[in-house]
């Protein structure tokens, strides 16, 4: 099982490294994949994130789901990607999971039509930009899970382990790691 974490300088770290610690920690294999040249990402306060292959090695294969850090400028970064832009529609028409945190559902999905007819949640100074909002930690409608940001980024990826996993795994996760959920 594997899942395609494209970043971008700004991409938000903590949600980042939490998406992909969790996952990885649930044995699911997680792409951690720079849309920037070179493989050092400039991510949020000042941490620097190393990809392990840039986003076009990755535009052959298929992920069980997408998952996109959000940031700011990361969020931007990534919605002005058009290969990113163009894997996500692919993935949202075949059915398979895709999921945004932070300011990346309002910023990189909703301009996109990624978001039309799914309820969803972002970081709050966002909540104009999404077509139906929810004031929720997460979201799950359809085959889309959005995360409203940082602090929810933990629910967030034991969120994403629960559905492609099993509930169990999650609980699994968030023991070992002593998390605590929202």
């Amino acid at each position: 099982m594997k899942v395609l974490v494209p970043v971008a300088h700004g991409s938000e770290s903590l949600e980042t490294v939490t998406i992909v610690n969790l996952l990885r920690r649930a044995g699911i294999v997680a792409v951690l994949a720079g849309i920037e040249s070179g493989p050092v990402i400039e991510g949020t306060r000042g941490l620097r994130l190393v990809a392990d292959q840039p986003f076009e090695e990755t535009l052959g294969e298929t992920f069980e789901m997408i998952a996109l850090p959000g940031g700011e400028k990361g969020a931007e970064a990534l919605s002005r990607h058009a290969p990113l832009i163009e894997k996500l529609r692919g993935q949202r028409a075949a059915g398979r999971w895709y999921a945004a945190i932070c300011a990346a559902p309002a910023l990189t999905l909703a301009p996109h039509g990624l978001l039309e007819g799914v309820r969803a949640t972002c970081y709050p100074a966002f909540r104009e930009r999404l077509p139906n909002y929810v004031d929720a930690p997460v979201v799950v409608d359809g085959h889309c899970v959005t995360g409203s940001g940082p602090g929810t980024a933990a629910a967030f990826a034991l969120r994403l382990i629960e559905l492609l996993a099993c509930a169990e795994t999650a609980q699994r996760v968030a023991a070992t790691a002593l998390i605590a959920r929202v």
